[in-house]
C-alpha cells in the first residue's frame, strides 16, 4: 500500500499563526520512514495581516485555495492512506474525502473536544470549526462544494473526548442524527469505540491535540490565555488516556486516513520571534 504524508500547513483556517509553525514542527516530531514521501500543500507563510471575511469565511479565498492545491497534490499521488500533518482541523476536509472516494465501508472516529460543525451563520468565521459539519454536506456551503464524494452520514462518525457543546452545535447534532456523549467526567468506553470499528472495513482518525488537558500537555490553543476563539473549553484527556485510545484503534481496524491538527508550540514561536528579529538569520 502507498502511503503519503500530507503536509498541510494551513494557519488562516483557525485565524493564528502558529499553526503554521506547529505543522512544520509535527512533520519533525513523527519518526522517520522514507516509505512514506512527504507530500507539501502550497500555503504562504504568515505575513502578519488581517484578512478578510467573506461570506461568513475569515481568508476564505486562501482556504478554498488549500483545499483544491491539497485536492491536486492527493489525485497526482493516488495513495490508499494518507497521513495528514496540520495545521488546524480543516486539513482533514480533502484528504477524508478522498479516501471516502476511494474506500466505500469508512467510519471517522473524530478525537477532539470540539464538535467542528459550525456554520458561517454561528458568528464564528474560522473555518476549522466548520470541518466535519462540511465533510457531511452541511457547515459552510462553500466548504462542502468543495467534495468530489459522497457526504459522511451521521451513523459513520464517533467522537472521542467531546466536551460541551454551544447551543447551535447541540441542536447540529440533533437535528442530524448524530449519536454523541459529553465526556466531561468520563470517555467513550473501549467497548463503545470496538462496537463503532467493528461496523467498518476501514476507518479514519482525525486527531485534534486540544483533545488534550492544556494543564498537562502545553502545546494547545487553551494553554494560552490570550486567545479566546469562539468560547469553547478545552480537553479533559491525558497523554496516557490517548494513547490507550489510539492503540485500541489500530490494533482492531484498517487506519487509512489518520489527521494529526491543532499542535500549537507558543515557546517554539517565541524563539522563533527571536530569531527572526536578528540581521544575522535574515540578511
Amino acid at each position: 500500500m502507498k502511503t503519503i504524508r500530507l503536509l498541510y500547513p494551513d494557519y488562516v483556517s483557525g485565524g493564528l499563526e502558529t499553526y503554521y509553525l506547529g505543522a512544520a514542527l509535527m512533520a519533525a516530531i513523527l519518526p522517520e520512514n522514507r516509505r512514506q514521501p512527504l507530500v507539501k500543500v502550497s500555503i504562504a507563510p504568515p505575513d502578519g495581516k488581517e484578512k478578510p471575511i467573506r461570506h461568513g469565511l475569515y481568508a476564505e479565498a486562501e482556504v478554498l485555495a488549500g483545499i483544491a492545491d491539497a485536492q491536486r497534490k492527493i489525485a497526482a499521488e493516488q495513495p490508499d492512506r494518507i497521513i495528514t500533518i496540520g495545521g488546524n482541523c480543516m486539513v482533514s476536509l480533502a484528504p477524508f474525502d478522498y479516501l471516502h472516494g476511494r474506500y466505500e465501508n469508512t467510519g471517522i472516529v473524530w478525537i477532539d473536544a470540539h464538535p467542528d460543525v459550525s456554520t458561517p451563520n454561528d458568528g464564528y468565521p474560522n473555518a476549522h470549526a466548520m470541518v466535519l459539519g462540511s465533510l457531511m454536506g452541511n457547515g459552510a456551503p462553500q466548504l462542502a462544494g468543495m467534495l468530489k464524494h459522497r457526504r459522511f452520514r451521521a451513523d459513520e462518525i464517533l467522537y472521542v473526548g467531546l466536551q460541551p457543546l454551544h447551543s447551535y452545535q447541540e441542536n447540529f447534532l440533533n437535528g442530524a442524527g448524530v449519536s454523541y456523549k459529553i465526556q466531561r467526567d468520563e470517555f467513550v468506553s473501549d467497548g463503545e469505540i470496538r462496537n463503532f470499528l467493528d461496523r467498518f472495513e476501514h476507518i479514519l482518525i482525525h486527531f485534534d491535540v486540544d483533545v488534550l488537558d492544556e494543564h498537562l500537555f502545553r502545546a494547545t490553543y487553551f494553554a494560552n490565555p490570550e486567545l479566546t476563539g469562539d468560547g469553547s473549553g478545552g480537553g479533559r484527556m491525558t497523554l496516557e488516556k490517548l494513547t490507550a485510545v489510539l492503540h485500541g484503534i489500530a490494533d482492531h481496524s484498517d487506519v487509512v486516513g489518520f489527521t494529526i491538527a491543532e499542535y500549537l508550540p507558543f515557546e517554539a514561536e517565541k524563539l522563533h520571534n527571536m530569531f527572526a528579529g536578528l540581521r544575522l538569520f535574515t540578511d
